[in-house]
């Protein structure tokens, strides 16, 4: 008979468990800091239990146009919607789309939770707006009428826009910003109108023996704007998203954009010259002569007229006059400038990558989109119903804990220590990677959610159960408990790793299947089942096997949970087949 081989290890044993509790422990370590460091320590909570107001909205197409609710569109209208509520200091809202027309809308409970109510269901308001001039983000001392003289010339500023507009793609150049006496003049200019002149030039202030023209009257509502252009602070997001609220289209406003080089501007713009819903047509495409990313734009028959009659009067003006501004919601996402007069369609050229012209392709689009929205439903909870419903949650998990607690201690008494232990450290590492994933992913823990996390609790327990079942099971059958431990791992692994692929696989099939809240109950419980994996393999069973090698456990104490006594344990097979035989003596083969 061959000897065996020096240090072989046994079926499923492991000889170095500390290497597996020195790794969980700084997974552990690393991801508490990681939590204290960003600053994010609670988890963040959903609409039921945080409180606010959650809105169910339907897209409707228009007669004849029912392919328009798709994918795409849906897709954009999220986007703009996440835009315009998250513009109103609503930083958490969360919008996504539930089936094929509708999208849900969770606003959280703050100040401006009314305003971004009466928001959410409207229509995008997209408009074509000439430029009349550009100035830095932060606010600047008011311009005097009188400061300057008649025919002070605009002052170069920082670039305003990365892009160009015409029928063919150009290099980026600088623009202008007005400032003093010209801002003034700017403002008196008559805009340029589609059934206006060709032109469109500043006036000379009156004389003071002449009455003035009611369009170069330097009136109250023009001092009014050119000091809110002079004081806006595009800096600030409340600055930012107030701007060019609640303007007419056909009223002078101000408001902020990004340029090209990611900063913030503030615009003085005149009155809309082209709407939305005038573009046919946009789409992000690549220049087959210089290879870089553009923007198509094709405009309805309408709006051929409108666009080809405000690019004949920009093209002739100087920067930043010559640029028109395309605002959504009141603020600017983009600034081209004229080069030659254009008319059914458009080419936007600058610094675009495929991400960049793809969105403002999605933006102009949508002006076009023959969408609208109806509101299905509004839930409102307030802040004490989401407190109840998160106390209530609470409880539910501590007495489910509770019971499994008691549960343990009675059956398998000293084994219930690893699995206390164990379930510790699975609500850690549960609680951590909840509260990263808010910040990180937008994770909001709602009251499904809790509802997964409890029933994660009894399919970890499930998992200590079964492998302490597998040891009693060796030692019943007359091994000792080292040994147990070692050979009744390989089994329970087994069967712990099937049962959490199906509650993984259950989890994942909810998940992709299901919007809303239950996604929240599909994400907590495929995550702790992943946990659990982890938790078994990287803390019970190194945990086990050290404990195996103690006194209180490794001699079977009553209290153990491992008493060979209590547990009917019998002498080994093989010793006890080998006293028999020598009980009864040799055998006779003919009587056997």
């Amino acid at each position: 008979m061959a000897a065996p081989k020096k240090g072989r290890r046994p079926a499923g044993g492991q000889s170095r468990p500390g290497r597996a509790l020195a790794l969980i422990l700084i997974a552990m370590v690393a991801l508490t800091g990681g939590m204290f460091w960003s600053g994010h320590t609670t988890p963040r909570l959903g609409i039921d239990l945080a409180g606010g107001t959650s809105i169910t909205l339907k897209a409707k197409a228009e007669p004849g146009q029912e392919s328009a609710v798709n994918e795409t569109n849906m897709n954009t209208a999220v986007g703009i919607i996440e835009r315009r509520v998250n513009g109103l200091g609503v930083s958490e809202a969360e919008v996504q789309t539930q089936g094929r027309e509708n999208i849900i809308v969770n606003i959280p409970r703050g100040t401006n939770e009314k305003q971004a109510r009466e928001q959410v269901g409207t229509t995008a308001q997209l408009y074509f707006r000439p430029v009349l001039a550009v100035a830095a983000a932060a606010p600047q001392p008011v311009p005097s009428a009188s400061s300057g003289s008649p025919s002070a010339s605009p002052k170069p500023s920082a670039s305003a826009s990365g892009a160009t507009v015409g029928e063919k793609p150009a290099t980026p150049t600088a623009t202008a910003s007005t400032q003093g006496r010209a801002l003034t003049e700017a403002l008196k200019a008559p805009t340029p109108t589609p059934t206006g002149s060709a032109s469109a030039s500043s006036s000379a202030p009156p004389k003071a023996t002449e009455p003035p023209k009611p369009s170069q009257t330097p009136d109250a509502s023009t001092a009014a704007l050119e000091k809110k252009f002079a004081t806006l602070n595009c800096l600030d997001p409340k600055q930012r998203s107030a701007a060019g609220q609640g303007v007419k289209p056909g009223e002078p406003t101000v408001a902020c954009g990004k340029n090209a080089i990611d900063q913030w501007e503030k615009y003085l713009l005149g009155p809309a010259e082209v709407e939305g819903k005038d573009v046919d047509d946009a789409q992000a495409a690549i220049d087959q002569r210089t290879g870089q990313w553009i923007v198509d734009m094709e405009f309805t028959g309408a709006g051929s007229k409108k666009f080809q009659s405000i690019t004949s009067k920009l093209s002739q003006q100087t920067e930043p006059q010559n640029q028109f501004a395309i605002v959504l919601d009141g603020e600017v996402v983009s600034a081209p400038r004229v080069q030659t007069t254009l008319s059914a369609s458009a080419q936007i050229s600058g610094s675009f990558n495929q991400q960049s012209a793809q969105d403002l392709g999605n933006i102009l689009s949508y002006g076009a989109l023959p969408l609208s929205f109806e509101t299905q439903s509004v839930d409102t909870v307030t802040a004490a119903l989401g407190g109840d419903q998160l106390e209530a949650g609470l409880i539910a998990g501590a007495i489910g804990l509770g019971l499994v607690i008691i549960y343990l201690v009675a059956y398998y008494r000293g084994l219930s220590l690893i699995a206390i232990l164990s379930l510790g450290v699975s609500a850690l590492l549960t609680y951590v990677i909840m509260s990263l994933l808010g910040p990180a992913i937008g994770f909001a823990l709602n009251l499904p959610a809790v509802c997964g996390a409890i029933v994660a609790i009894g399919i970890t327990a499930d998992s200590f159960i079964v492998y302490f079942e597998r040891i009693r099971d060796e030692l019943r059958e007359g091994r000792t408990l080292r040994p147990a431990v070692e050979r009744a791992w390989p089994r329970a692994r087994r069967t712990i790793m099937v049962s959490d692929f199906v509650s993984f696989l259950a989890a994942a099939v909810l998940f992709i299947v299901t919007v809303g809240k239950v996604q929240g109950f599909a994400f907590t419980l495929g995550l702790t089942t992943l946990l659990d994996v982890v938790v078994v393999f990287l803390f019970t069973k190194p945990v086990m096997t050290l404990l195996a090698r103690t006194k209180f456990f490794g001699d079977g104490h009553p209290w153990s949970g491992l008493d060979p006594k209590r547990l009917g344990a019998k002498p080994p097979l093989r010793r006890s087949r080998r006293a028999t035989a020598s009980a009864a003596g040799p055998v006779d083969p003919k009587e056997a």
